[in-house]
């Protein structure tokens, strides 16, 4: 048995003859009995879909048919009669949009170009058979890379025809990630016009096509505002939503543990379910199948794999825009709090900025939320999302604390958040009004207790693991602001009561009020309960700007 982590390997034929493999076959079972037109599958990044569509190519393709059919011996689909009847007998067209990540609309049309002109290279034989001079101007000229646009648009009709009419069987079209050049024209400027090649250029490929056998198409978004399948009425859709195929992407907590024990890693499968489980794709658990492969190689040890490869940037630009009442609500999240949200797929991209429910939904479809509870609705989806893991969580939190990094800060909130937790009152005070001076220069401070209390529990999450942090909860004779408990090795732990001031001459009462609060509401019952015997209590005050640190 191989024990190499198949990391990076997207070719099903590499990773069969080399490296372990996790046996995902059963679904060429399921799916090639019973498949729509044209399916397209959402899931997060790195969560197989390369390797699937490699799959599903190497088991159908005609070329190379007797040595592949070999890879399938032993595996769940080789016990299958009808199913391998199937097998090598399509032609495969194959392309992928996953390396145009590209800042521009003259270099994403380049970018196209080339991807096209690579895919015609290979069909150059079929040419011999053409005998319609149209037809062959216009395969020359996009093998070339020299044809104008229009004809880029009806590439992929015209190869499926020609395709057809060479074989005499109606091919598969496997397209992976093909909402990357999506993403990549709604971050730099280019959406719309994107969009208006993507439309034309699926539909006359896909659209009741005669000479096409069926689609699969991969990404991590559904793209339906922007009709882009607008004409398409035979468009099957598996998502995070609503899946057909649970399980055919990522590893399910049998498939973790028979790698485990084939591994002879047995017993670290509570450390992979803490940190990999999570996801609930149909009230399936599904691992991150990325980060459970690392974490074998590395000899099982845990870290945040999956955070260079998962497109975090799609974060990185709307939390800048999140309002007053998301950013207290990604807060929540971060103690691992439900989020409440109607989810529909439909909210993507053009209303991101504007429908705070497009935001949860797409933090769900790219991995950062997932399911918690859900109902069906007239409206969507009602839902209750989580942060999946710890992976995500630690991910989730970086992503959100780097909101309040800034180079010309002097302290990191690491340092800050010990200043709190070793009654450096001073540090504390300079610490924080450095945070207070930037972020007050960004957001409306308008809405008084809410913004300074999602602040301070945002930055407080820099200290999770290590610690319990927990916002609004009873304790004593009255609910506290925020309080961390210490976990672990941890000592102390603090309570932190905020106020609001109408002017600055006002913070040294309000703060004093606030310190007599936590003492009159006995704050601290559940530190004392929890055999806490040191707890530093902050009475906070806030002015605009302004911010006053008092310490009992």
């Amino acid at each position: 048995m191989r024990t190499d982590m198949p990391i990076g390997i997207d070719d099903f034929e590499e990773a069969r003859s080399k490296y372990y493999l996790v046996d995902k076959t059963a679904f060429l079972s399921e799916f090639l009995q019973h498949h729509a037109s044209v399916t397209l599958f959402t899931r997060p990044r790195r969560f197989g879909k390369t390797l699937t569509l490699s799959m599903v190519k190497t088991f159908l393709e005609q070329e190379h048919a007797q040595e592949h059919r070999k890879l399938f011996d032993g595996l769940d689909v080789s016990r299958d009669a009808a199913t391998m009847v199937l097998q090598g007998t399509r032609p495969v067209i194959f392309l992928t949009f996953k390396e145009l990540k590209l800042d521009s609309w003259e270099l994403m049309q380049a970018g196209l170009r080339r991807c096209l002109s690579l895919l015609f290279r290979q069909y150059r034989g079929i040419l011999d058979e053409v005998s319609d001079d149209v037809d062959r101007e216009e395969f020359e000229a996009i093998r070339k890379g020299t044809a104008d646009i229009i004809t880029e648009m009806g590439a992929l009709g015209l190869l499926i025809r020609l395709l057809k009419e060479h074989a005499g069987v109606k091919p598969v079209l496997l397209l992976d990630e093909y909402d990357v050049p999506v993403q990549q024209g709604w971050t730099h400027g280019f959406y719309k016009e994107i969009i208006g090649f993507l439309r034309i250029f699926l539909s006359t490929a896909l659209k009741t096509n005669p000479y096409l056998d069926f689609a699969i198409l991969t990404g991590v978004l559904r793209i339906s505002k922007e009709s882009i399948f607008s004409d398409l009425n035979n468009l099957q859709v598996d998502s995070l939503v609503s899946s057909k195929y649970p399980t055919v992407f990522g590893f399910t907590e049998a498939e973790v543990a028979q790698m485990a024990e084939d591994l002879g890693h047995g017993g670290c499968l509570a450390d992979l379910r803490d940190w990999y489980d999570g996801y609930r794709f149909e009230n399936q658990a599904i691992y991150n199948p990325w980060s459970v492969l690392k974490y074998f190689d590395a000899g099982c040890i845990a870290d945040t794999y999956w955070g260079n490869t998962s497109g975090n940037e799609i974060l990185k630009k709307l939390l800048p825009g999140a309002d007053q009442e998301a950013w207290a609500t990604l807060s929540r999240a971060l103690q691992r709090q439900p989020v409440s949200a109607m989810v529909r797929e439909n909210f993507i991209y053009d209303e991101i900025g504007r429908n705070k429910n497009a935001l949860y939904t797409l933090l769900l479809t790219t991995g950062y939320l997932t399911f918690a509870s859900r109902q069906r609705t007239d409206l969507g989806i009602e839902a209750e999302l989580v942060i999946p893991n710890r992976e995500i969580l630690a991910l989730f939190r970086m992503e959100v604390l780097e909101r309040f990094q800034n180079d010309l800060l002097s302290m990191n909130l690491e340092r800050l958040m010990q200043a709190f937790l070793t009654g450096d009152v001073d540090a504390a005070q300079r610490g924080l009004s450095e945070y207070i001076e930037l972020l007050a220069s960004t957001f409306d401070t308008a809405a008084k207790e809410v913004f300074y209390h999602g602040m301070l529990l945002g930055m407080t999450a820099v200290l999770v693991p290590e610690y319990d942090v927990k916002s609004n909860r009873e304790s004593g004779r009255g609910r506290y602001d925020i309080a961390v408990f210490p976990k672990g090795n941890k000592i102390a732990g603090m309570i932190m009561e905020f106020k609001w001031a109408k002017t600055e001459q006002e913070l040294q009462q309000k703060a004093k009020a606030a310190l007599e609060q936590i003492g009159a509401k006995d704050y601290a019952a559940e530190f004392h309960a929890r055999s806490v015997h040191t707890v530093y209590c902050y009475g906070i005050a806030f002015c605009g700007k302004n911010v006053l640190v008092r310490m009992m």
